[in-house]
C-alpha cells in the first residue's frame, strides 16, 4: 500500500503533534529517573542515535518490557537455534526489559532501546541496523515506525498479538491513521479469535491475520523448582506461604490488608511480594515496616528467615521459580482497572491462582483457566482474601487447581512452532556451507 495524499496529511499532523510533545518525553524520562535511576541513562537511543558500528542485516525483535521479553524467550531461543547465522537485535522500551534481555542472553544478542515514534528517530534506527525482518511482540502499533518499515522495505510481523476491547476503543481516536499503519504489517499472528476480530475491526485485512495461539503457553517452567522450593522452605520454615505478584501501587494497601487477614488465621504465614515496578520496591519495604511487618528482601538476604513476615522479591527474572515456593498466588493488576497480568506463569509452576475482577487484557486466558477450574476470579479485596484462605485450608482443592492449570498449559502449547513456521520463510536463506 503506497502513500496517498490522505496518508501524507495524517502523518504530517501526527508528526507535528509528536514533535510538539518532545519536551514532555524529556520530562517523562526525568520524572521516571527519580524513581528508577536507569531512566537517566542512554537517552540518545530514545531519539535514534546509536554509538559505534552496528551489525547490519539483523533479525529484529521488539519486546516492550519484562512481560513481553519473557513471552519472547522460547521464540528467540528457537530462532537462534534455527538461524545461528543471523545476529539478533532485541529492542525494549523499559530499563527492566533491558535488564531482562541482558540477564537472559548477555551479549549473544544485540540490545538497544527502541526510539520514540518520531520519523527522524525511527529512520535513523532502521538505517543503523537495516533489519531483514521486524518481529513485534503482542501489541505495539506505532504509526511512524510501521510506515518507515514499509518505506524501507522491512517486512514486519506482529506475533502473540493481542488487542483488548479497551485498547481498540483507545486506538479509535486515531482510527484513520492507525488503520493505514496496521495494513502495512505483513502478518498479524493473533493469540485468539477475538483478538483477530479486533485487529480486523481496527483496520487489518482478513488475509493479514492468522490465529496462531499464545506463546506464553510454550514458556517452560524452570527445571530446578523442587530444589529451589526445598531450599526456600529450609530457610523460611514450614508454614503457609502465599505470593502477591505484579502488584501496582494502588494495590499495595489491599495486599497488606489481605496479609493481615491471612495471618489472623495463620499467624506464621509468609508473604512473598513481587511488585510490578522496581521503583516500588523500597516504598513497599518502608510501608510494611511502618505497619509493623518484619521484611527481608531477595537482593540482600537471599532467603527469608523463619521470623520474617514478608519476603520482598526485588530482583528481575526470578518470579517464575519463586512461584514454586508458594502454596497459592495472587496476580496483581486485577484489583484496579489495569487489566491483569500473566496468569500462565503461576499455572506453569503448578500454583493455584487468585485474581481480582479486572482482566480485560487477558480475557481469553482467564476464561480458559476459570472454565478449567484452575483460577479463582474474586470480586474485590475481601473476596481475594477469602479465596486465598479457602485454598490454604483445602489442600485437596488447591492440588486439583494446580493439576488443572498444568493440563491447560500442556494443551495450549503449539504457538511457538506455528510462529516459527510463519517467520522463517520471510528470512533470506542461510549461506551455503
Amino acid at each position: 500500500m503506497r502513500m496517498d495524499w490522505t496518508e501524507k496529511l495524517l502523518r504530517a499532523l501526527y508528526t507535528l503533534v509528536l514533535y510538539l510533545l518532545v519536551p514532555i518525553t524529556v520530562y517523562h524520562l526525568v520524572w521516571r529517573g527519580f524513581r528508577q535511576n536507569a531512566y537517566f541513562q542512554r537517552w540518545s537511543e530514545r531519539y535514534g542515535f546509536y554509538s559505534g558500528a552496528a551489525t547490519k542485516g539483523v533479525l529484529w525483535i521488539h519486546a516492550v518490557s519484562v512481560g513481553e521479553v519473557n513471552a519472547a524467550i522460547p521464540l528467540i531461543n528457537a530462532l537462534r537455534k534455527r538461524r545461528p547465522d543471523l545476529r539478533l537485535l532485541v529492542t525494549t522500551i523499559t530499563p527492566t526489559g533491558s535488564e531482562r534481555v541482558r540477564a537472559l542472553w548477555g551479549h549473544e544478542v544485540e540490545h538497544v532501546y527502541l526510539p520514540y515514534d518520531l520519523p527522524g528517530a525511527v529512520t535513523r534506527f532502521l538505517k543503523h541496523y537495516q533489519p531483514l525482518l521486524g518481529v513485534i511482540m503482542e501489541t505495539e502499533i506505532w504509526p511512524s515506525l510501521l510506515f518507515a518499515c514499509r518505506d524501507a522495505k522491512v517486512p514486519v510481523v506482529i506475533v502473540n498479538a493481542r488487542l483488548s476491547a479497551n485498547s481498540l476503543r483507545g486506538y479509535r481516536v486515531l482510527a484513520p491513521l492507525i488503520s493505514r499503519a496496521v495494513r502495512t504489517v505483513t502478518k498479524i499472528a493473533a493469540q485468539s479469535v477475538n483478538d483477530a476480530k479486533r485487529f480486523i475491526e481496527l483496520g487489518a485485512r482478513e488475509d493479514q491475520v492468522d490465529v496462531l495461539g499464545n506463546l506464553k503457553f510454550d514458556v517452560t517452567a524452570p527445571t530446578d523448582t523442587t530444589l529451589f522450593r526445598e531450599a526456600f522452605r529450609s530457610h523460611s520454615g514450614q508454614r503457609p506461604i502465599w505470593i502477591a505478584a505484579s502488584t501496582h501501587e494502588e494495590e499495595e494497601g489491599p495486599v497488606f490488608s489481605i496479609h493481615r487477614k491471612i495471618r489472623a488465621k495463620y499467624p506464621n504465614a509468609l508473604l512473598i511480594w513481587a511488585p510490578r515496578h522496581p521503583e516500588r520496591f523500597r516504598a513497599v519495604a518502608i510501608s510494611g515496616q511502618s505497619l509493623g511487618f518484619r521484611i527481608s528482601n531477595r537482593s540482600t538476604a537471599t532467603w527469608p528467615s523463619a521470623s520474617d513476615d514478608i519476603f520482598l522479591l526485588d530482583t528481575i527474572g526470578e518470579l517464575a521459580k519463586m512461584f514454586s515456593a508458594a502454596d497459592v498466588a495472587f496476580i496483581g493488576g486485577s484489583l484496579q482497572p489495569i487489566g491483569g497480568h500473566n496468569l500462565l506463569e503461576p499455572a506453569a509452576a503448578g500454583v493455584p491462582t487468585v485474581t481480582g475482577p479486572h482482566l480485560h487484557n487477558f480475557v481469553d486466558i482467564s476464561k480458559r483457566l476459570r472454565e478449567a477450574d484452575a483460577l479463582i476470579i474474586a470480586d474485590d479485596e475481601p473476596a481475594v482474601a477469602t479465596a486465598l484462605l479457602s485454598l490454604l485450608e483445602d489442600p485437596a482443592r488447591a492440588q486439583a487447581m494446580s493439576a488443572a492449570g498444568l493440563r491447560l498449559i500442556e494443551e495450549g502449547k503449539g504457538a511457538l512452532d506455528r510462529c516459527i513456521a510463519l517467520i522463517l520463510p520471510m528470512l533470506p536463506p542461510p549461506p551455503r556451507a
